[in-house]
């Protein structure tokens, strides 16, 4: 795997080494010691979930305060997704600063989320499969989010949003500016 750090600190674009052949295809989905030599984090992860989603589902802002913040790593096992992460940790220099990328089943990039993101993904294809790690449990108390069309964050999601598909939860979620307070 290579990992590529991104412009907002402790973020990385994760590209495993695929071996292919006439059977199909064989990669190595994570490895804490390679991922440590790579990115220079120590990270343990405890728990795998797994969503699917319709095209036009969009799912986040969202992310854990706290001491249940929460660090991912997350990819697309099928279908297709426009993933994008905001930091906001208060005291970083990139507060408020987003970063997006396709992650899809061909190309089979992972996306790295440090604590203190906030987090995103639009499902561009039906039935789209998204896998990810994390390394703290859920906690209801300690969720949070922010919209997806917080014009702060000004993120073009190079959709037409009209057909976008929200939960009643994330169509509530309230602008950066009015919980930075309390981050």
């Amino acid at each position: 795997m290579t990992a590529t750090p991104l412009d907002l600190k402790d973020s990385f674009l994760i590209t495993p080494r695929v071996f292919e052949d006439q059977r199909g295809f064989f990669y190595e989905f994570f490895n804490e010691k390679t991922f440590h030599d790579q990115t220079g984090l120590q990270v343990h992860f405890i728990q795998d979930n797994l969503a699917k989603s319709q095209k036009g589902s969009l799912r986040g802002f969202h992310f854990q305060k706290g001491k249940f913040a929460q660090a991912k790593l997350v990819s697309v096992i099928q279908g297709s997704v426009l993933d994008v992460i905001v930091d906001i940790r208060k005291d970083s220099k990139t507060f408020g600063q987003h970063y997006s990328v396709v992650l899809n089943n061909r190309n089979k990039k992972q996306l790295f989320v440090p604590r203190g993101f906030a987090h995103a993904y639009l499902s561009l294809e039906d039935d789209t499969l998204f896998y990810y790690k994390v390394d703290n449990y859920y906690n209801k108390e300690s969720e949070g989010g922010i919209s997806y069309a917080d014009p702060e964050i000004n993120m073009d999601w190079n959709f037409d949003m009209s057909q976008i598909i929200l939960s009643e939860k994330d169509k509530k979620l309230p602008l950066l500016k009015e919980i930075s307070d309390l981050l």
